[in-house]
């Protein structure tokens, strides 16, 4: 498997933590490319995350527009 690089460029929102786990919304870099927003679960020192949701910020604009 190979490794996912990633750089949180900025944290946006951090969840309030439901055990080792908390939900947070960050602009992510993704193996180099340009970021974009994204929603998941983290551990507390962020070696390891859940599945999550990467958007654009379009989508995110469309998103908070419909919600």
């Amino acid at each position: 498997m190979s490794k996912i690089d990633f750089q949180i460029v900025k944290t946006l929102i951090i969840f309030p933590a439901d055990g080792e786990w908390h939900k947070e919304l960050n602009l992510i870099k993704w193996n180099g490319r340009e970021a974009k927003y994204d929603l998941r679960g983290w551990n507390a020192d962020h070696t390891k995350m859940t599945k999550g949701a990467t958007l654009t910020e379009e989508e995110l604009q469309f998103l908070k527009a419909n919600l």
